[in-house]
Order: C-alpha cells, then sequence, then structure tokens
C-alpha cells in the first residue's frame, strides 16, 4: 500500500507530460493555420485553476479529472462567432488546414518519442546483454535446445545488441511467423543455429509475459549451492542451517547450483519440504516450510538466506554500455518510433479479427503499475516508458473512431469523397457511434486491469 502514492504520482506526471504535448500539437498547428484558440484544458470537469494569456486572451486551464484534454477553437457550430473573425473560424477553415490541425496531436506524441529515443541512444545506457538462462522444462525454449550460458547474436537475421532488443524483437517477429530462428554464441564461443516455435503465444492469447510462456529466462550463473547469510527469525534459521551449508537436495531433487534453489524454494511457499545438506563431513536432513511472501500480486517462498561468496567463478560479460553517434541516434529513434507504432497496429488487428486476446488491452491501472515499476528502476527506463505511451496515445487516437482525431480525419476524407460536409445528423450518429465504441474498448480495458490485480488472489 505504500507505493500507492509513488506508483500514481508517476502515472500522473507521464499522462501529465502526454496530454499537455498532445493538445500542444493541436494549439501550435491551429495558431500557424490562423485560427483562434479559446481554450487549453488539461483535464476534463470542474476547473481547478485557469489563466488568460495572450493577444487572444486565451484560457489555460486545468481540470479534476486529468484524464484526457481538449484545444476548444473558435467554431461556429459551438457558438455565434462575431463577422469580423469568422476567417479565424476553425470550421470556416480548408479541409487540408482543419486535417493538419487534428493530426497534430497524434503527430506530436509520435515526435515525442522520437525525441526521447533519439536522447536515450546518443547518451548511452548500461545495458544487459542478451544472455539466455536455463529453459523452464517442457517449452518451446527447452525444445529448441537452448542452453545456459548462450548469448542471442540474431533473430531472423536481424543483429541484437541488448536484452531489451531481444525482447522486442522477438515479439515483433513471433507476430509474423510461427517460429523465429535465433543465431546463438555458447560459453564455448561456438554459434548454433536454434528454430523456437513462438506458436505458443497466438495460443495463449499473447496476453501475461510472453517470455514466461515460451520457457524463456535471463542468464543464471552456477553458482555452488553454499549458504552465506542465514536471517534472523526465518525458516532457514529456525530450522539451523549455518554459513557454509551446501545444499545437495530439496525435495528430493538434486541441487546443483544456486538458481535451482531459488527456483525451488519460490514455487513452494508455505509447503514443508525436506532439505538434505552437507556440513563439513556430515550430511543432514532438514524440514524447512518457506514463508510466503506477497510482491505485486504474486505469491513466492522464501527461507531467508543468502548465497556464499564464491571467488573464482567465471561469468559471461552481463553488462556493457551501449551508445550511438548523433544522426546515428536519430534515424534509430525514427525507426524504434515507427516499428512500435506497426507492431501495435498489427496487434490491433489481431485483435479485431480474433488471432490475438482482447485481454491485451490495458487501462489505467496497469499503466500506473508500470510506470511505478519503470521510475522505480531509473530515468532511462521511465522515459522509455513514457514514449512508448506516447506511441500508443498517438495510435489509439488515430483510430477511425469518431470522437477521436482518427474520427474526424475520417469524416474530412469523407467530405472529400462527397465533394461537401456531412449532414449534422450523420456526424450526431457518428458521435454516438464513437462514444459506444470508446466505452466498450475502457470497459475491456478496466476489466484486463481487475483481472490482471485481482486475479492472483482467487488462484492462491
Amino acid at each position: 500500500m505504500s507505493d500507492i502514492p509513488f506508483y500514481l504520482g508517476a502515472f500522473i506526471l507521464v499522462l501529465g507530460v502526454l496530454i499537455v504535448v498532445h493538445e500542444f500539437g493541436h494549439f501550435a498547428v491551429a495558431r500557424l493555420c490562423g485560427v483562434k484558440v479559446l481554450r487549453f484544458s488539461v483535464g476534463f470537469g470542474p476547473v481547478i485553476w485557469s489563466r488568460r494569456f495572450g493577444a487572444d486572451q486565451t484560457e489555460w486551464s486545468l481540470s479534476a479529472f486529468p484524464l484526457g484534454g481538449y484545444v476548444r477553437m473558435l467554431d461556429e457550430r459551438e457558438a455565434p462567432v462575431p463577422t469580423a473573425e469568422l476567417p479565424r473560424a476553425f470550421n470556416r477553415q480548408g479541409v487540408g488546414r482543419r486535417s493538419a490541425i487534428v493530426a497534430a496531436g497524434p503527430m506530436a506524441n509520435f515526435l515525442l518519442a522520437i525525441l526521447i529515443y533519439w536522447l536515450m541512444f546518443w547518451q548511452g545506457s548500461e545495458e544487459l546483454r542478451p544472455v539466455l538462462g536455463p529453459p523452464v522444462a517442457e517449452t518451446p525454449a527447452a525444445r529448441a535446445g537452448i542452453v545456459n550460458g548462450e548469448r542471442v547474436l540474431q533473430i531472423n537475421g536481424i543483429p541484437v545488441e541488448t536484452w531489451q532488443d531481444f525482447r522486442w524483437l522477438l515479439l515483433q517477429q513471433a507476430a509474423k511467423a510461427p517460429q523465429v530462428e535465433l543465431e546463438l554464441l555458447n560459453e564455448q564461443q561456438e554459434r548454433h543455429y536454434r528454430s523456437l516455435d513462438v506458436a505458443e503465444l497466438a495460443e495463449q492469447g499473447w496476453q501475461g509475459d510472453a517470455f514466461a510462456h515460451l520457457g524463456l529466462r535471463f542468464y543464471q550463473p552456477r553458482i555452488p549451492a553454499l549458504v552465506g547469510q542465514v536471517q534472523p527469525g526465518t525458516p532457514g534459521a529456525r530450522a539451523g542451517l549455518r554459513e557454509g551449508d551446501l545444499f545437495l537436495e530439496i525435495g528430493g531433487q538434486k541441487i546443483e547450483h544456486w538458481a535451482q534453489v531459488l527456483e525451488t524454494v519460490r514455487q513452494a511457499p508455505g509447503r514443508d519440504m525436506s532439505f538434505l545438506l552437507r556440513r563439513g563431513d556430515q550430511e543432514i536432513r532438514v524440514q524447512i516450510t518457506p514463508e510466503a511472501v506477497e510482491e505485486r500480486g504474486v505469491t513466492f517462498g522464501r527461507i531467508g538466506v543468502g548465497v556464499a561468496e564464491t571467488p573464482g567463478v567465471v561469468m559471461p560479460e552481463l553488462r556493457g554500455f551501449v551508445s550511438y553517434g548523433f544522426l546515428e541516434s536519430g534515424i534509430k529513434a525514427v525507426r524504434e518510433t515507427w516499428d512500435k507504432s506497426v507492431f501495435s497496429l498489427v496487434m490491433f488487428g489481431k485483435m479485431i479479427t480474433g488471432e490475438a486476446s482482447w485481454r491485451n488491452l490495458s487501462g489505467p491501472v496497469t499503466i500506473a503499475d508500470y510506470a511505478g515499476q519503470s521510475a522505480r528502476l531509473g530515468l532511462d527506463y521511465y522515459l522509455k516508458f513514457m514514449a512508448l505511451v506516447s506511441i500508443s496515445l498517438g495510435i489509439l487516437n488515430l483510430l477511425p473512431i469518431p470522437v477521436l482525431d482518427g474520427g474526424h480525419l475520417m469524416y474530412h476524407i469523407l467530405e472529400v469523397i462527397k465533394g461537401g460536409p456531412l449532414s449534422e445528423r450523420a456526424m450526431a450518429w457518428g458521435q454516438q457511434i464513437g462514444l459506444s465504441l470508446l466505452f466498450t474498448l475502457m470497459a475491456f480495458a478496466f476489466f484486463n486491469d481487475l483481472s490482471r490485480l485481482l486475479g492472483p488472489l482467487f488462484n492462491g
């Protein structure tokens, strides 16, 4: 519960920045087109704060509900307009100008994403290398023959430099075909090609963690299962575990390295288990019940012991500083924004055709959770999260749904085809249909949020 204010603050900051950028896109292009802007509002509902600025005395306001915003322009369809100001009314502009003003909001979101990625790529950051861990048994990764310590070099011929690149490219390529080819480099510096079956993602509806569905994990060093510090008052301490004890078996399963200890214990919260240890020249068997620990709705087991330091254990290079030149960063930023936009549209299309589950839609609760998590990881992660949400906001607003920017652009296209504006009756029907579609999407998103939040509680 103590995380809620932090997560909420991170969410409001992201949302506030993206709303201001989006609406400023509309505002700036409207001004360039000579249209008078009456109000620039962040949020809906009762006005908390407002001031008037500029030659047009535009009202800048902050309202009570910050889940959106709007720019109100001079328009004869909303209120009478003085004759002298008719040339500055939005409805008196040509289709081209009106379309430019409408499209400017989503374009501003895409531009913000490009600028964030450009800055991130140019300044560089410490990134995890794409080194794979032992796959989960009976998963596509296990069937592909992936081995702990193998580094991903390419996916379907596309170079991979970081763990984030690997996650993103795998999702992108999996949306195109049921199998992907991985070029891997093992710890003996030998290259291997493995075919990974990703059809599991489509069967699972793409919801949840795609890597968990495939059985992919990050590298797990083969550190000996030696007990280090034992925390007082924990199940391990009550069972008499000591520094230097070596785990041999847990619940009848042979233990070869520390990662197995962690995985076995995590999967057994509240379950009494038999531990076989070596202490000096003796083998000792003890019973330990891992305590149940809950974090963000996920329950796992813990016994309260740490791993002992083991000098001489050689591990592959897991981190590296990655940066690009100024121009290369700009090109990469544009490509990153384009690729993520196309992927979002492809996934939305798959949801419409039934190839992907509607459970992929996320609402404000999930976004707030991700905002808080990324903020805790650091500024780089938070800014990249902001860029991703900015792209999603741009894509959402371009959907041809009346009441959204894309719906207005659809009206403009129909106006060009028809040779004149649509009737007020047709636009009113469109508004009702658009609101119904939008509320349906919101209902799905909120339902998915509640399922993700409450699901672990009902599933034990």
